[in-house]
């Protein structure tokens, strides 16, 4: 590691405004040990200066990412200690332990490592807590107070639980660290909205000037809204959404990528193609897709095809219910989406083609779950007479379980569902197709629910033995739908 002494009396200065902020005791349920850092960062984005003051002494801290040590710029112990080894990704710290730490990170530096962001305007920077949050473990047992001193009109927007006792201090605790989650900071647009369960916080980026804000943001809100029209609320509370916008040549449609990320917090990140038609963003299925993740918890790698599959299960029954989908293209897309599944790699197994990186098996892992999800859904209300839903198990799910702060295997989490319904519907299907070559055969569910499929075009039969579920299904609850979309008619 190289050292640059230079640096330290322009970061001991900030710190000396970090000291002063004062490390506000809060008792917590849930952990026994809080560690508290205090974070600076200079007007020209280019250096973090923290302060990390442990619960108890310790021997060594380590940072997720293998290359955080590239951007380190001075790291001393506050008592002026310089004993600091570093071995890979952790810092040896003195025999004995030791209790704070000084440290720097060349943020401007460590902003450019991700190239996903390389079209944000300049201002704006996007850097991992993994490049530069050299902490001890996170756990039951532990958690971490993060307080940031800012320069004026800079922002900060991270993942974590924001604290109410203070401004711009928020709370990491265990969570599934399922990939690298965006801290942002610098002149961004940021905006907090109401929906029903949840405040989300939105930031929209800065890296086209043609970008029209305010409709960017009521459409953030009218798709976060569309997971409302599952059981009439949204399964995060406070989640981070990350808006960025890239280069039109980067990718096809409005929203070219989006993903969700468990990790500190829940963070649904999409990037978006600012020469797009607004109407072209709201006809658009990836925004809904990632929201939808957050009805279920984070699950196993080899469990990847049930989440990817309910999500996309939901995006096309939501889009329905919002009125975006007729209910025949939305019933044509599944159909479709089915049977780009059952040819996608017949000899795998849902749980082998997700398991690893298999050519060609994408659509199975994508459209596997959605299969079972359909399956699920129809057992579910054909059982209860409509008293039960694959939506109403979900609410249920979200009320006990979610956000969650672990991770989950397919079976735990089926088994958890069938805890929630009046019978075994979860454990049996997976029981059946998680581990067995081929598809999820849904041409019986088809016929049962009036659709036909002759010619790979669907058509509606009128002696549907089970037509009033497959009603249902793309009607949703009355309720939920007239609640939910009553404060977005005179957005459209």
């Amino acid at each position: 590691m190289i050292v640059n002494n230079s640096a330290v009396s322009q970061w001991c200065s900030i710190l000396r405004m970090t000291i002063a902020v004062a490390l506000i005791p809060a008792s917590s349920a849930y952990a026994n040990e809080r560690h508290v850092y205090n974070i600076s960062v200079d007007y020209a984005l280019s250096r973090l200066f923290i302060e990390a003051r442990f619960a108890h002494p310790v021997t060594s801290i380590t940072a997720r990412s293998r290359d955080a040590g590239k951007y380190l710029v001075d790291v001393r112990g506050c008592d002026q200690q310089r004993n600091i080894r570093m071995r890979n990704r952790r810092m040896m710290l003195p025999q004995g332990g030791i209790d704070c730490i000084y440290y720097t990170v060349d943020l401007s530096k460590a902003a450019r490592h991700d190239r996903n962001y390389r079209d944000l305007a300049v201002g704006n920077a996007i850097i991992a807590p993994s490049l530069w949050l050299w902490r001890p473990e996170v756990n039951v047992r532990s958690e971490i107070d993060v307080n940031f001193t800012l320069p004026r009109d800079v922002r900060v927007s991270v993942p974590w639980r924001k604290r109410e006792d203070s401004k711009d201090s928020y709370r990491i605790r265990r969570s599934p660290e399922s990939s690298y989650a965006p801290v942002v900071f610098g002149n961004f647009d940021f905006r907090e909205i109401a929906i029903e369960g949840s405040i989300l916080r939105v930031s929209l980026l800065r890296g086209a000037d043609n970008v029209d804000k305010q409709a960017m943001f009521d459409w953030v809100e009218e798709t976060a809204k569309h997971v409302n029209l599952a059981y009439g609320r949204f399964p995060n509370p406070a989640p981070q959404v990350v808006v960025v916008p890239i280069n039109a040549g980067r990718g096809s449609g409005p929203v070219p990528f989006g993903q969700v990320i468990r990790d500190g917090g829940e963070t649904v990140q999409l990037f978006v193609n600012p020469d797009r038609s607004m109407n072209d963003f709201k006809a658009d299925w990836t925004a809904t897709h990632e929201f939808s993740h957050l009805m279920l918890p984070y699950l196993e790698r080899r469990y990847r095809w049930i989440s990817e599959g309910f999500s996309q299960y939901y995006q096309n029954v939501l889009l329905v219910r919002a009125g975006i989908y007729d209910e025949q293209y939305a019933w044509q897309k599944l159909y479709d989406g089915y049977e780009r599944g059952r040819k996608s790699r017949p000899e795998l197994s849902p749980n082998e083609a997700a398991e690893g990186r298999v050519r060609s098996g994408t659509m199975k892992i994508y459209w596997s779950g959605a299969a079972l999800a359909l399956m699920a859904d129809v057992e579910l209300r054909e059982q209860s007479g409509g008293k039960e839903s694959l939506d109403s198990i979900l609410g249920k799910l979200q009320q006990c379980c979610l956000p969650g702060d672990r991770v989950w295997s397919g079976e735990a989490l089926f088994q958890k569902l069938d805890t929630l319904a009046t019978r075994p519907v979860f454990i049996p299907l997976l029981r059946r197709y998680a581990d067995t070559a081929g598809f999820p055969d849904t041409r019986d569910v088809f016929v049962r629910l009036g659709i036909a499929t002759g010619g790979g075009k669907i058509k509606f039969r009128r002696n549907g033995e089970l037509s009033e579920i497959r009603l249902a299904i793309t009607r949703g609850d009355p309720n939920h739908v007239d609640q939910q979309l009553a404060g977005t008619i005179g957005k459209r």
